[in-house]
């Protein structure tokens, strides 16, 4: 199946999300079997002592697991 066979996505980069599990921001999305999947980088927890490089996670997630 081809991207242009679907409808456009029902999410777009930087938008913030809900999932079961919490929150994030919409990094990029792609066509996944008939539906769009969307990569999301968690929101970030408080800082551990250590310090942090970046995002703590990023996640696939498909259209249908995400709310606004």
């Amino acid at each position: 199946m081809s991207a242009n066979s679907l409808t456009i996505p029902k999410f777009s980069p930087g938008e913030t999300v809900e999932f079961i599990g919490g929150m994030g921001m919409i990094v990029k999305c792609s066509p996944n079997s008939e539906t769009w999947a969307y990569y999301v980088e968690m929101e970030m927890g408080d800082e551990p002592e250590m310090g942090r490089i970046g995002y703590e996670t990023t996640i696939l997630l498909l259209e249908t697991d995400i709310d606004r």
